[in-house]
């Protein structure tokens, strides 16, 4: 099928609740996609920075394989090896006993709203209000679009779930102000994406864990897009040096399959008993076969150090072109999750397409944040084919 047959195919019969570009993606490798027509674009995007590996990692699809040749799935009802395989691993590299499994961000984000509000049941204390930042992104379920702290995303879906309080990113006074003895849980990004690539100060969210532990309070980690090695460690949490009680993952988690994962301490996770809360395809053996070979080779293959050493190349390079184009305002990130502010009257959706033509797949959240998202295994060739392309479009504008 051409790109055309494809698209033509999609609008007929598929719900149109995304704005796709023109284009049928049909293969991928490492940081490389082709489309249906046979076009290859250099992908910065990588699925949304799910595919942290690239595409098609070889030890993924080779651990994808052989588990669908043994067992693709079965209920939870029965112990799945895999899965335990997968949690052990999680739970040896950060500060979690516990791992609950499920599909998505969030889905991930509802357990933990879940969880935090037993856990205040099961000890007898009216606590049930949450706390989240103004333009944060925590899902599209109705619990997590609650959680989310953008009306956008909230419009036309009223009435919200209740008793959830938004106050201002990377402002301590503002989280001061908004706790009190219902709070049951602070719940943030420790970077946030999807609201502009929003880089908290460095002492930031240890103040937050402070404030959280003298309220008794709760404090949640939405490391859905920031985790898995986006930052340069493992987990984003891991730069502040400060942990959660509970945190949520999902994207890059499997290397490009379908899963999420919320993570908690002993303490917090034992208010989940059989029956307060299940996921019939979370954890299932073919996803987290995946996960465990994807998590394996961020751990051990040097992947966070590329990221490292990759995402301080990117921001140089970008502020090159910063010099070179004065509608560039700011450049900010951490590891290869970058966001690129451009001035009032220049479109980022209008570069993002430009550079698409160009071959060049890249991202823009608002109306003038472009985002850099590339593989964790992107090296210097790539960044600077994709300077090159930016290069050509900015000229352009």
């Amino acid at each position: 099928m051409t790109n055309a047959e494809v698209i033509a195919l999609t609008t007929k019969h598929v719900a149109n609740t995304y704005g796709r570009f023109p284009i049928s993606i049909v293969k991928g490798l490492a940081a490389e996609v082709w489309d249906a027509d046979g076009r290859r674009y250099l992908d910065f995007t990588s699925g949304l920075a799910v595919c942290n590996l690239g595409h098609c990692h070889p030890k993924v699809v080779e651990a994808i394989r052989a588990q669908a040749g043994e067992l693709i799935h079965v209920s939870n009802l029965y112990h799945i090896k895999p899965q335990s395989e997968l949690a052990e691993l999680l739970t040896a590299h950060s500060f979690a006993d516990k791992v609950f499994f499920c599909n998505s961000g969030a889905e991930a984000n509802e357990a933990a709203i879940k969880l935090a509000r037993k856990f205040f049941s099961v000890k007898g204390e009216e606590r049930f209000q949450v706390v989240t930042m103004e333009k944060s992104f925590h899902g599209r379920t109705l619990g997590a679009l609650a959680a989310t702290g953008q009306k956008k995303f909230q419009a036309g879906f009223e009435p919200l779930l209740e008793k959830f309080t938004y106050v201002p990113f990377n402002d301590i006074a503002a989280i001061k102000g908004a706790l009190n003895a219902k709070t049951a849980a602070v719940m943030v990004e420790p970077i946030q994406g999807e609201g502009g690539v929003n880089v908290p100060s460095d002492t930031y969210l240890k103040e937050l864990k402070a404030v959280c532990k003298a309220n008794g309070t709760l404090l949640i980690f939405d490391e859905v897009q920031v985790g898995m090695g986006r930052t340069g460690t493992l987990f984003a949490y891991e730069n502040y040096g400060v942990a959660p009680d509970i945190m949520t993952l999902a994207k890059g988690l499997a290397g490009g399959v379908a899963i999420g994962a919320m993570l908690a301490t002993d303490e917090v996770a034992s208010a989940f008993t059989p029956g307060t809360h299940a996921s019939t395809f979370g954890g299932n053996p073919l996803a987290t076969a995946a996960g465990t070979a994807a998590l394996k080779v961020l751990i051990e293959e040097g992947v966070l150090d590329n990221c490292k050493k990759s995402g301080a190349y990117l921001v140089q390079r970008l502020e090159g072109l910063k010099k070179a184009f004065p509608f560039i305002k700011e450049i900010r990130g951490k590891g290869l999750i970058i966001g690129m502010d451009l001035v009032d009257g220049i479109k980022g959706g209008d570069i993002v397409k430009d550079c698409l033509a160009r071959g060049l797949l890249i991202n823009c959240v608002g109306d003038k944040t472009l985002r850099f998202i590339p593989a964790l295994i992107v090296g210097e060739k790539e960044i600077d084919e994709m300077i090159g392309v930016l290069t050509q479009s900015f000229s352009s504008f």
